[in-house]
């Protein structure tokens, strides 16, 4: 463990159990990590024709979304073979600062760069390399707090794409971290005791550590089922709740598949949470409580729908996504039965369907990988389009939205487009 580099500063409160401004959009799939926009944000009815580029600026290669924290936008890149953070206006799009050299860039079949989101909490920003550099920095000016590495100070692997290499050990760390009150979990990959660590955001002072799985690139999630609060994340190995506290394990369901690809954010709905994979199917595991304990068992398993990349999204009863045969989908949560199907209404940038998904009110805005933008209704009676609009090139990160506007990446550029 590396300790802080500069004396740790008075932050703003944390993100969990904070107060987050109007217009952020902090993490991995929003404020709350379920895709949803704030409660009283304004959103879009209908698509503009010819949405307004407010700016653009140019980017490096890389799979990681964009943030929104304090007025800035916050992003991952690769520049000259680094993983590069970069803080922009998120008025013009100007730059404010670059941290170099997170660490030499991760590069495989799917292309070059880093995968993990940011996460914003104040004063903070958190980023992560693909090969497990791990780094809190002054979201004012990019300098280094505290710093860890997974590899060096957890002994976690990391192989690249190379022979039978799996999980985030192959195609690097992709997970995005989590914050908890004054903690920050994380999914660090070492299979000696500590695949889940939990620091204190404030120094990087280890809290805890739990587990012995290979992490995958899943990012976990922080939800109350069954009636316990829990750490939820979707490892190499397997399904698993934690106590976000101390990290005792709480459930465990083994998820097994070739070369530990689980992509899929849990969803949870009730006692459920739902995974998929492209050999599972959509799975959906059913936590019951039982003399103080969790008891996990499974709830229903649609092979159809063995999901790739795509993380779906809950919206009352249903489940909506994108499906292996590039067919959006609603599926109700109670059976795992699907309601509705349709295929031929995308068109993606290469084989591998992948799509994301954020909810505006009563409808979705979904975001192809060949960068086109459909709003359609959250209805379980059919599928009903609304509007569609071509917004950037192929991407695979999801987009940011903050005060009518979506922040969105593709390969090339950074973009700023205003939706109301």
């Amino acid at each position: 463990m590396k300790f802080p580099l500069l004396s740790v500063l008075s932050l703003a409160l944390p993100l969990i159990g904070g107060t987050l401004h109007s217009a952020d959009w902090p993490q991995w799939r929003g404020p709350m990590r379920t895709g949803f926009a704030p409660a009283g944000e304004p959103v879009p009815a209908v698509l503009p024709t010819e949405p307004k580029a407010v700016w653009r600026i140019p980017i490096g290669d890389g799979f990681a979304s964009p943030i929104i924290s304090g007025g800035r936008v916050f992003y991952l890149d690769n520049q000259d073979a680094q993983e590069v953070a970069h803080a922009v206006d998120a008025a013009t799009g100007k730059e404010l600062w670059r941290s170099e050299n997170i660490f030499s860039s991760h590069k495989d079949g799917f292309g070059i760069g880093p995968r993990c989101t940011p996460v914003a909490d104040g004063g903070r920003v958190f980023v992560q390399s693909a090969k497990g550099e791990f780094r809190c920095l002054n979201a004012s000016d990019g300098k280094v707090i505290w710093r860890t590495n997974f590899v060096d100070d957890f002994g976690a692997i990391y192989i690249g794409e190379k022979g039978k290499a799996s999980g985030a050990s192959r195609h690097g760390a992709a997970g995005s971290p989590i914050i908890d009150g004054e903690n920050i979990i994380v999914q660090v990959g070492s299979v000696t005791g500590a695949s889940i660590v939990a620091f204190k955001k404030a120094t990087g002072e280890i809290v805890w550590k739990s587990g012995n799985d290979q992490t995958a690139y899943a990012a976990p999630i922080i939800a109350t089922v069954a009636g316990v609060r829990q750490f939820i994340t979707f490892t190499a190995d397997s399904l698993i709740g934690l106590d976000p506290k101390t990290g005792k394990q709480l459930w465990s369901v083994p998820t097994p598949t070739r070369l530990g690809r689980n992509v899929t954010t849990p969803n949870v709905s009730g006692d459920l949470v739902v995974v998929a994979s492209h050999q599972l199917g959509l799975v959906a595991t059913r936590l019951t409580p039982a003399n103080g304990d969790l008891i996990a068992a499974n709830a229903w398993t649609n092979k159809s729908m063995m999901i790739n990349f795509s993380s779906p999204v809950v919206v009352g009863g249903h489940l909506y996504g994108l499906g292996p045969s590039k067919n959006i989908f609603c599926i109700t949560l109670k059976t795992g039965e699907i309601v509705w199907e349709k295929t031929g209404l995308i068109q993606t940038s290469g084989d591998r369907a992948e799509a994301t998904f954020l909810i505006m009110g009563k409808n979705i805005l979904m975001l192809s990988d060949s960068g086109e933008l459909i709003l359609f209704a959250a209805d379980p009676a059919a599928y009903h389009e609304i509007s569609r609009v071509q917004a950037c090139g192929a991407t695979w990160c999801n987009p940011a939205y903050a005060d009518g506007r979506l922040y969105l990446r593709d390969n090339r550029e950074l973009i700023c487009l205003q939706l109301l």
